[in-house]
C-alpha cells in the first residue's frame, strides 16, 4: 500500500504565461506558492487481478486501457504496474483554482515511483505530470500546478520557448513568512467551474495571434516578475497593490473570468481591509485571494456577505509518500 500527499496552490503571479500556446513565442514566468490542503492518493495490488479506480466514480476494469479516468489510464499505461486500486480524496473540491488535476497527476506519478521502488526527481516528476496532461491528453493548461506540487514552498519559474522550466525557490524571512500567512486571506465564492471553459479561450485567441490577448499575457508576466520582487523583499503591501493591478488587467482578458457578484464581493473587500486580491485559478469562480491591511475587518465584511474563508498555511515540502507498506 503506497498513499502520497500532495498539495495544491495557490498562484500569486505570472498565470497564464505557462501556457505553450503563450511560453513557445514568448517564454514565461510563474510564482506560486504550495499550501497546506492536499490531493491524497492511495495506491495498492489487487486480489483478484482487476484495476479498481475509485474518485467521484467507481470503475472496474481488466485492461488499464478501459480506464475512463483519462489521467489515471495513461499514468497506468506508461508505468504498468499491473492490476492495481487507485483511490484518490482531496481537502478541497476541483473547479475551485488550486491546481488540483496537477496535484493529482504528480500525486499519482509519485506513487507509482514509490510502488516500483524507484527514485525520482522532483521536477522530472512534475516535467512528467505536464507531459501526461499537455501532451499526451491535450488539456488546456500550463505548467506551474505541477511544480508546485511536485516542489513545495514559494516558487518562482522562468519557462523557456521551448517549454524547459527553470524552477526556484523563493527565499523568505521568518518574519516576513509569518508576515505573509497572517495577511493572506482566502475565501469561497461558493462556485466551482472547470478551468478548461476560460483556458480554451485564452489558448485559441493566443495561437491566433490575438493582439489584446498576448498584450494582456505580457502585462500579466511583468506584473509578476513585480511581484517576486516584492515578496523577496517582504513588501507585502507591494505584493498587495501588485495583486489588484493583476486582477484588473486579468479580468478583462476572456469572457466568464469574472461576474456582477464576485465584482461586487471584491470591491466590498476592497472598503473593508484588503489592499488587493484576485480569483485564484483561471477564473470563473473558486477562491478569492486578498492581501489584508486589517485581516480581522476583512473577515467579519466577507463572511457577512455569505463567503466562508478556507485558513491555510503555506507548505514546503512538496508531493511526499505519507505511507509505503510491504
Amino acid at each position: 500500500m503506497i498513499i502520497t500527499q500532495t498539495p495544491l496552490r495557490i498562484s500569486l503571479g505570472g498565470g497564464g504565461s505557462d501556457l505553450p500556446s503563450y511560453y513557445r513565442a514568448n517564454g514565461g514566468y510563474c510564482i506560486t506558492a504550495s499550501i497546506n490542503k492536499y490531493v491524497f492518493i492511495g495506491l495498492n495490488p489487487t486480489f483478484d487481478q482487476k484495476y479498481l479506480i475509485k474518485y467521484a466514480k467507481l470503475e472496474r476494469h481488466d485492461n488499464a486501457f478501459d480506464i475512463e479516468h483519462p489521467i489515471v489510464r495513461e499514468a497506468l499505461i506508461a508505468h504498468n504496474p499491473g492490476p492495481v486500486e487507485v483511490v484518490s480524496m482531496a481537502d478541497v473540491p476541483a473547479g475551485t483554482g488550486l491546481g488540483s488535476s496537477g496535484a493529482f497527476t504528480v500525486g499519482l506519478l509519485r506513487a507509482l515511483y514509490a510502488f516500483r521502488r524507484e527514485v525520482v526527481s522532483m521536477s522530472a516528476l512534475a516535467e512528467e505530470a505536464c507531459d501526461i496532461e499537455i501532451n499526451r491528453l491535450g488539456e488546456p493548461v500550463g505548467k506551474q500546478d505541477q511544480y508546485a506540487a511536485a516542489l513545495g514552498g514559494i516558487t518562482e519559474m522562468e519557462i523557456g520557448l521551448d517549454g524547459r522550466v527553470n524552477a526556484s525557490s523563493v527565499p523568505i524571512g521568518a518574519a516576513a513568512l509569518r508576515e505573509l500567512q497572517d495577511r493572506l486571506l482566502m475565501f469561497y465564492t461558493g462556485v466551482t467551474r472547470p478551468a478548461s471553459l476560460v483556458l480554451a479561450d485564452q489558448v485559441a485567441r493566443s495561437v491566433q495571434g490575438d493582439r489584446v490577448m498576448i498584450g494582456n499575457l505580457d502585462e500579466i508576466v511583468a506584473i509578476g516578475r513585480e511581484v517576486g520582487a516584492a515578496i523577496r523583499a517582504g513588501n507585502l503591501k507591494r505584493f498587495g497593490q501588485l495583486m489588484h493591478a493583476h486582477w484588473e488587467v486579468k479580468r478583462v482578458r476572456s469572457p466568464g473570468i469574472s461576474d456582477g457578484a464576485i465584482d461586487d464581493h471584491y470591491r466590498a473587500a476592497l472598503q473593508s481591509g484588503a489592499v488587493g486580491g484576485k480569483l485564484v485559478g483561471a477564473g470563473g469562480g473558486g477562491f478569492l485571494m486578498f492581501v489584508a491591511d486589517d485581516p480581522g475587518r476583512l473577515r467579519g465584511a466577507l463572511t457577512a456577505r455569505g463567503l466562508s474563508e478556507m485558513s491555510f498555511s503555506l507548505d514546503f515540502e512538496g508531493s511526499i509518500v505519507l505511507v509505503r507498506g510491504e
